[in-house]
């Protein structure tokens, strides 16, 4: 992850596990008092997202190691690895402990106790989870800006996974705290516990999808995400406007961690000069694209005489490289990319 915005996620973890820590112990004590279900689920909630914060930390801190011999594509994708042990915690210690803690609720009968006590912990939770779900929006919403695409659209795309954990499941949090809400409130006016059960179930159910959707986009990472055609075009823009580039015939990018992308390229230089003159050209290229902020690494080989040219969606080729052209979109998103 580039290095300016390694600061920004990591405060956006740090403050929801400081957020989640305070929800968890108030949550508990609520439960421990009331025996209302639906608050024992959200205990569990807020338990299990203040652990995958750990795992998160963790994932900032592996993830941002500089590649070396052993490693020479980086650790970006041991970010991946700890948020899918996340993901997994949100799934086990708060979707399937929500759900059978609502079954077994179900044959619950009288009137609901200490509902005043659950009404403010909720109270108390929806502001200081609502404070995280802020740091997580504003972070998003800055890259999204940069992108000119919708933010939930950044997010589920994003090659960032700590920020998509923190925002999914916070916003699966002030979601959960309005169930739990209407759980406690329908059990206290109708005298009937199977609202206060089924509040418990659907907290564990929206629980159980955030996971899923979680664990299949680390998934994806992990096995070599491509990058969208939009962060190809950005590239090809950026690999025309050096004066060595005559012309690109083939682009692939892979993603390898958060906003860093394993580069492969066919070129056709400018001139028409010696082997080991264009051996030289060809690393100096490299060397200048490896210096960005996104590529981690950068393989160029010669073109073929007959292959078709890459062209930019927009067909806008700069005479200089511009600072920042394709860092804007190292993240994902959308476009096309031809040839002619």
């Amino acid at each position: 992850m580039p290095a300016e915005e390694r600061p920004e996620s990591l405060v956006t973890v740090l403050i929801a596990f400081g957020a989640n820590l305070l929800v968890a112990i108030a949550k508990t004590v609520a439960s421990l008092v009331s025996g209302s279900a639906s608050m024992v689920a959200e205990a569990a909630h807020s338990w299990a997202d203040t652990g995958n914060e750990v795992f998160l930390l963790v994932a900032e801190r592996r993830g941002g190691k500089k590649r070396d011999t052993a490693h020479p594509l980086g650790y970006g994708r041991e970010t991946y690895i700890w948020s899918m042990f996340a993901a997994f915690g949100l799934f086990t210690a708060g979707a399937i402990v929500s759900i059978y803690h609502g079954i077994s609720e179900f044959g619950e009968t009288g009137p609901a106790e200490d509902v005043v006590l659950n009404y403010v912990v909720l109270g108390l939770a929806f502001v200081l989870e609502g404070t995280s779900f802020l740091q997580a929006y504003r972070q998003a919403h800055g890259a999204a800006t940069k992108r000119k695409v919708p933010v939930l659209r950044h997010v589920l795309q994003s090659s960032n996974p700590t920020l998509r954990a923190v925002f999914a499941e916070d916003a699966a949090a002030l979601i959960g705290l309005v169930v739990a809400f209407l759980g406690v409130f329908l059990h206290q006016v109708t005298g009937l516990a199977v609202f206060d059960a089924l509040g418990s179930i659907a907290i564990g159910v929206l629980l159980g999808v955030v996971a899923i959707v979680l664990i299949d986009r680390n998934r994806r990472f992990l096995l070599g995400e491509s990058t969208s055609p939009e962060l190809e075009n950005a590239v090809l823009v950026e690999l025309l406007g050096r004066s060595q580039v005559e012309r690109v015939t083939y682009l692939h990018l892979e993603f390898v961690g958060p906003s860093r992308v394993y580069l492969v390229a066919a070129v056709d230089l400018t001139g028409n000069e010696t082997e080991e003159h264009v051996a030289v050209r060809l690393r100096d290229v490299e060397q200048s694209l490896e210096d960005s902020q996104y590529i981690e690494e950068a393989i160029l080989t010669l073109s073929y005489p007959g292959d078709e040219s890459l062209v930019p969606t927009d067909g806008a080729v700069p005479e200089v490289v511009r600072d920042g052209t394709a860092s804007d979109v190292a993240a994902g998103g959308a476009g096309t990319l031809r040839t002619e």
